[in-house]
């Protein structure tokens, strides 16, 4: 390597290494920094220079260990070029196949390809990997294609380039106007403008200034600024050393932390290499301008990332931060005008003076412009680095290059901004990125740190996580950090453990809010933003905590014993009975199961089985078949009568309305109690929506009336044909009254035509045929909706002798509520299946039904649930001929018989209080979808 004394020699050696970068040889570039190193990147390494030496294919071949190629979740990673085949998960073993079919026969090799996990298609390209074609690289491009440790290569691929335009051809205020006609804004916090950061430091007065590059990353889950100085330390260099010609420094500072050696090893390498080739020092290429640079190291205190404190560490002082002005840009490092950037920022400066200032400002928002770099962790697929321009939405880094939720679980959170940052929920899943847009809901942009969470991470426990970091790596100079943080995390560990209370929730947000207006620095008035953001999105869960006892995550372990019975809306002991049953104690299991679930039979073979989402078993490999297990004991010979005490009064005490699921399992509680109850029932069969709502086929009769037995053997009267129409004459009769009257009416559309002949809701349509009054059929039949309901109606309508059935959803497949085998069997009967139309209008002729048309739908902004709403295509419509339509697009509650009695939501059910579910009235109690709404079996 020779040393570049003017700019002719340093032009000179470029031009010629950019004309060997582009002689076309075989090469194998590997990732070599920490992550994949770990995971035995270095016998890889070995392997292949040992395989080229050992077949002598030095001159043919070139292996290259390379900066992060970002796929984390995927390495060990080898990329062959120029073929651009990446492998996956390689070990030591692949090299010599490796080197045989993809280097010298330029064939595939399969196993090791890249597998889709949202498509689960296997990709050969880099570019053609959505992990990386949904990218846009800047800081990042030249991570995967040079060597670390080579000053030349960077060379090679425009290195120093940028550098040698501003010295010889710019003049420092001239430089400064560029950045701020960027728009770079600082990568490491609230998003500073740069360029008047530089400007401030720059009209400064002072013989001596200084750049420090702060490479202090603490945040849990962030490794933006340590894969550039491990990739590219060059470029950081680079940057540095522009913002101190712009500023007028001639001294530089990367402060890193002690715990990122390779790091530090890389960027003291890249200084060294600098220094002999005469691009840093004193007077580089005879420019007249002399700047160096040296490393420090910190102790990993993550106080040390506030500015002030860093200065203070760097002075051999404690780092503790302090008061502000003046501002380290007036007076920092040794009481000189310093600017401080951290790492991601410097190595933005090369990419705005290569490509200019305009091209720079193109991309990104109004107020944030370029690119940032996010370190994707959690419960993604596609965990690593990955580089986006500013501006795109939290979906597009989530599923586009993130591949989605592990496990096909439900999105529920990211936290972003590390510790100080805050939790933005499923419902801002669109929310473009940018500095603004993320503190408008509770968040920071921090450093990149990006943390996905699903409906297994408790939200209240993420904010004491976060909190009890904040906590420990507090300087403790002010008391509302070092106090007041500590109280905060004592409330929320009182609200995990169960022995929370309502008016915890107002001492956090009186506390939080206090916190952030009087702190002393960065680090206290941001770290009660995870508390802040999760009161606000997540409130729901902070109540259950306090007023159930309840974590629905799973994840406080006070709260909750195992996962599968917890996620279980009756609370069964899912590991017992099946242990229980494992042993073949098939009557103690059913035992177990009918403690807090009558309905072990229907339960069996209609639940929607939340609890195999939360099997522990699913972490592995896939969940255990629960609802499987539980029909097969059902159907293992066990007794039908419960043993129940006799209760001292032979008249009902208890009046129970309705005989569903939710009104029998109540009287079968009583029965467990001693409690006699009578229930009324307005339908000549007993079972509700069981009954007259799923088809035989999927829930025979026979099976749901074994559970009924089961249930009228204890102390348990019922009165079919006996509707209720004066529940004040009823509450007066008994003790107590139980309203469980369901959802038993179906929503309509609410569009034109809905009146004609032929237009039958679901929920009618099933109760007809189950209460054997053949309901009329039409040939051709359009059934609108994507539930349980909507198939079981056609179904059902299939089998009464419709020639042709068709479902119509306005959302898209994946997103149908329905049970995936549902929907499978329909199709397999020849079913039709329409995604993503909605109706417009029921057509007509003669009064009856005589088609349907419908309008296009495509997939726009995120609802509260994180689903993105399906919205019209304009000029899309079309006409379905039809001669009957069947509606299943949900249910209202049965509450006519109560209607004048008792208070209802707006949503026509019945208010009840969540602790006991006592109505408005003093003696009656309800529950089940009278009170929610249509839900589960296991829900009612």
């Amino acid at each position: 390597m020779t040393e570049f004394k003017t700019l002719k020699d340093f032009s000179k050696r470029q031009k010629k290494l950019l004309a060997e970068a582009n002689i076309k040889i075989k090469e194998i570039r590997m990732c070599g920094e920490t992550g994949c190193d770990v995971l035995g990147a270095g016998e890889i390494r070995k392997a292949f220079i040992e395989t080229i030496e050992a077949r002598k294919l030095g001159s043919a071949v070139r292996f290259k260990v390379t900066g992060c190629h970002g796929l984390c979740a995927a390495g060990p990673i080898v990329v062959i070029q120029p073929s651009n085949i990446m492998y996956t998960s390689v070990t030591a073993k692949d090299v010599e196949e490796i080197i045989e079919k993809s280097v010298l026969k330029d064939e595939i090799i399969e196993r090791l390809l890249y597998h889709d996990p949202a498509t689960g298609r296997i990709v050969a390209r880099v570019d053609e990997i959505p992990f990386f074609a949904n990218q846009n690289k800047q800081v990042f491009r030249l991570h995967n294609k040079i060597d670390p440790l080579s000053i030349e290569d960077y060379m090679a691929h425009e290195g120093y380039e940028a550098m040698t335009r501003v010295l010889f051809k710019l003049k420092p205020e001239q430089v400064i106007e560029e950045v701020k006609k960027a728009g770079l804004r600082g990568r490491g916090g609230a998003g500073f403008p740069t360029g008047k950061k530089w400007e401030i430091c720059s009209k400064m007065p002072g013989e001596q200034k200084y750049v420090i590059c702060n490479a202090d990353e603490g945040d849990p889950g962030a490794f933006m600024d340590r894969s550039i100085l491990e990739g590219t330390s060059y470029a950081v260099l680079e940057g540095m050393t522009i913002a101190g010609y712009a500023i007028g420094a001639t001294r530089g500072i990367i402060y890193v932390r002690a715990e990122y050696p390779l790091a530090v090893k890389k960027a003291q390498n890249a200084i060294e290499q600098a220094q002999k080739t005469g691009l840093l020092g004193e007077n580089i290429l005879d420019s007249g301008f002399s700047f160096n640079v040296e490393i420090r190291m910190g102790a990993g205190a993550f106080v040390c990332g506030e500015e002030t404190a860093l200065i203070a560490s760097l002075e051999g002082r404690r780092g503790t931060p302090r008061p502000r002005p003046p501002y380290p840009a007036q007076k920092g490092f040794r009481g000189c005008p310093t600017n401080i950037n951290n790492v991601e920022t410097y190595a933005n400066v090369p990419v705005i003076f290569l490509y200019g200032s305009d091209k720079y400002a193109a991309t990104g928002t109004d107020n944030t412009k370029g690119t940032k770099i996010f370190a994707v962790a959690g419960k993604v697929n596609n965990t690593g680095l990955v580089e986006v321009s500013m501006g795109v939405s939290i979906r597009d880094v989530v599923y586009g290059i993130g591949g989605g939720i592990r496990k096909n679980r439900k999105f529920k959170a990211v936290q972003m901004g590390g510790p100080s940052g805050g939790c933005i929920p499923a419902r801002y899943l669109d929310l473009p990125i940018d500095y603004e847009s993320l503190k408008s809901v509770g968040a920071i942009m921090g450093s990149g740190g990006l943390i996905v969470m699903d409906e297994m991470n408790c939200m209240v426990d993420i904010a004491r996580y976060f909190l009890d970091f904040v906590h420990k790596e507090s300087c403790g100079k002010c008391v509302p950090c070092r106090v007041g943080v500590r109280t905060l995390l004592d409330i929320l560990d009182r609200i995990c453990e169960g022995n929370g209370t309502l008016e915890d929730i107002g001492r956090l947000e009186e506390l939080a809010i206090t916190i952030k207006k009087t702190s002393l620095c960065g680090l206290g008035q941001t770290a009660p933003n995870p508390v802040l953001s999760t009161l606000k999105h997540f409130r729901e869960e902070y109540l259950e905590h306090i007023i159930e006892k309840k974590c629905r995550a799973s994840s406080c372990i006070m709260l909750a014993e195992s996962p599968c019975s917890h996620a279980c809306p009756a609370g069964v002991d899912v590991p017992l009975y099946i242990g229980l049953a494992a042993e073949n104690r098939f009557e103690e299991a059913a035992t177990v199961i009918r403690s807090r679930n009558p309905f072990l039979s229907v339960c069996g073979r209609v639940c929607d089985a939340p609890c195999e989402s939360r099997c522990r078993r699913s972490e592995i490999d896939e969940p255990l078949a629960i609802r499987t297990i539980k029909r097969f004991i059902s159907e293992s010979g066990i007794t039908a009568k419960q043993e129940t005490r006799k209760a001292k009064k032979k008249e009902s005490e208890i009046a129970v309305i309705g005989a569903g699921p939710a009104g029998l399992s109540c009287a079968y509680f009583l029965s467990q109690m001693g409690r006699t109850s009578t229930v009324y029932e307005a339908l000549p069969i007993p079972g509700g929506m069981l009954s007259v709502g799923i088809p035989e086929y999927r829930l025979p009769k026979q099976i749901l009336m074994n559970d009924i037995d089961f249930i009228l053997s204890g102390e348990v009267e019922l009165k079919l044909d006996s509707p209720v129409k004066n529940l004040d004459e009823l509450s007066k009769k008994y003790k107590a009254v139980f309203v469980a009257t369901g959802a038993h009416k179906g929503r309509m559309l609410g569009i034109d035509g809905e009146k004609l002949e032929g237009v039958t809701d679901a929920l009618q349509f099933l109760k007809e045929r189950a209460l054997g009054k053949k309901p009329a059929v039409g040939k051709n039949i359009a059934v609108i909706g994507g539930g349980n309901v909507a198939v079981d109606a056609a179904r059902s309508a299939l089998r009464l002798g419709a020639e042709k059935v068709t479902i119509l959803y306005r959302r898209t497949r994946a997103e149908m509520p329905a049970y995936e085998e549902e929907i499978e069997a329909a199709l397999e009967e020849g079913i039709v299946l329409e995604v993503l139309v909605s109706p417009v209008k029921i057509s007509g002729k003669n009064s009856h039904v005589g088609g349907i048309r419908l309008i296009r739908m495509e997939l726009g902004p995120a609802d509260d649930s994180g689903r993105r709403r399906p919205v019209p295509v304009p000029g899309s419509e079309y006409e379905l001929a039809c001669d009957m339509v069947i509606p299943a697009v949900g249910q209202y509650a049965s509450v006519e018989s109560v209607r004048n009695a008792l208070q209802l939501t707006q949503s026509e059910c019945i208010v009840t209080e969540i602790e006991d579910g006592k109505t408005s009235l003093p003696n009656v109690f309800a529950g089940g979808d009278c009170v929610s709404g249509g839900t589960t079996v296991i829900d009612a």
